[in-house]
């Protein structure tokens, strides 16, 4: 089903009528020249939502209620691109320009930074996630990934199978961390020496982008060069593959929500897409953006988070 709604001024909303379902999308604006990258909302009701404003070197942290927005300066010569939290609610960044691991605390607002070892030069940090222990894990796409002990600032690097690439990253929820390569074009499960194992999807050069979990242990990948949602399940090793709608599609970011439903970013239309693995079918929403751009996507219950990184704006699409 594809939703057309009419331009919205911020903070409006538009309620969308499905078959099964109903929902909502509300826009918050956000100053220009900021440079929106990655979202990720406290998992709290009407908790914060901080992104990564890349343009700026900022940590933004916006308030769904008021849409009052704040920024957090990161240090000289930040440039940000993913953000996630860790148990206590902390963001964390993984900070390209600074060439460093970031975290700043939410309630003081206070800055410390672990930088990447000397012996690594520019790595083109990308995404992170913590696995089941508390290990904060990243990517680097000049072809490397690494480990950061937050407790005591411990970090180890190591170099990624195929060399540049690694992108996406997430862990399941036994802990297990996998994360995609967008130039290798395959999906790395993280051994608990470090080391990669290295899956490869069903069709070659997909450019795997992002991945995440579902509540089994399931992987969704985004790949972008072939403009397919696919699915590796490691209990059997099994691969299943969707071809996201419409001409020549290519498929940035996906979420998983607490329903298994399956959230994608697609840019070639220019929209939003849930996929539901019982019905196999696909949901078409777009915002008033006529180029959004949406980067990687976040959620918690009843709500999926977009960065709308062309449009100066972050998205949230609502469901019950």
């Amino acid at each position: 089903m594809y939703i057309n709604p009419r331009l919205f001024t911020p903070l409006a909303w538009l309620a969308v009528s499905l078959a099964h379902a109903q929902v909502s999308v509300q826009e918050y604006a956000v100053p220009r020249g900021h440079g929106i990258h990655d979202v990720w909302a406290d998992p709290a009701p009407n908790g914060p939502v901080y992104f990564s404003a890349q343009g700026s070197g900022h940590l933004g942290i916006l308030d769904p209620k008021s849409g009052k927005v704040e920024f957090v300066a990161l240090g000289r010569g930040s440039s940000p691109h993913g953000v996630t939290l860790d148990r206590s609610g902390a963001p964390f960044l993984t900070d390209g320009g600074q060439n460093a691991i970031v975290r700043v605390d939410p309630k003081t607002r206070a800055v410390k930074a672990w930088s990447i070892p000397d012996d690594y030069s520019y790595t083109n940090l990308n995404t992170a996630t913590f696995d089941g222990k508390g290990m904060h894990w990243f990517t680097g796409q000049s072809g490397i990934y690494g480990r950061l002990d937050p407790a005591s600032g411990e970090m180890k690097i190591f170099d990624a199978p195929k060399g540049r690439g690694p992108y996406g990253i997430q862990s399941t929820p036994d802990g297990t961390v996998y994360y995609a390569s967008l130039a290798g074009s395959f999906v790395g499960r993280i051994n608990a020496d470090g080391s990669t194992t290295v899956i490869e999807p069903p069709i070659r050069r997909q450019g795997a982008r992002r991945v995440w979990s579902d509540s089994q242990g399931n992987v969704w990948v985004s790949e972008w060069n072939s403009g397919n949602l696919s699915r590796y399940e490691p209990a059997t090793q099994k691969w299943s593959i969707w071809k996201a709608p419409g001409e020549d599609p290519h498929v940035y970011a996906v979420y998983v929500d607490e329903h298994d439903k399956v959230w994608l970013s697609e840019w070639s239309a220019q929209v939003m897409l849930r996929f539901d693995p019982q019905k196999q079918t696909f949901d078409t929403f777009r915002s008033s953006s006529r180029t959004a751009n949406v980067r990687q996507i976040h959620g918690r219950k009843g709500e999926v988070w977009t960065p709308e990184s062309a449009a100066d704006r972050i998205t949230v699409y609502r469901y019950k």
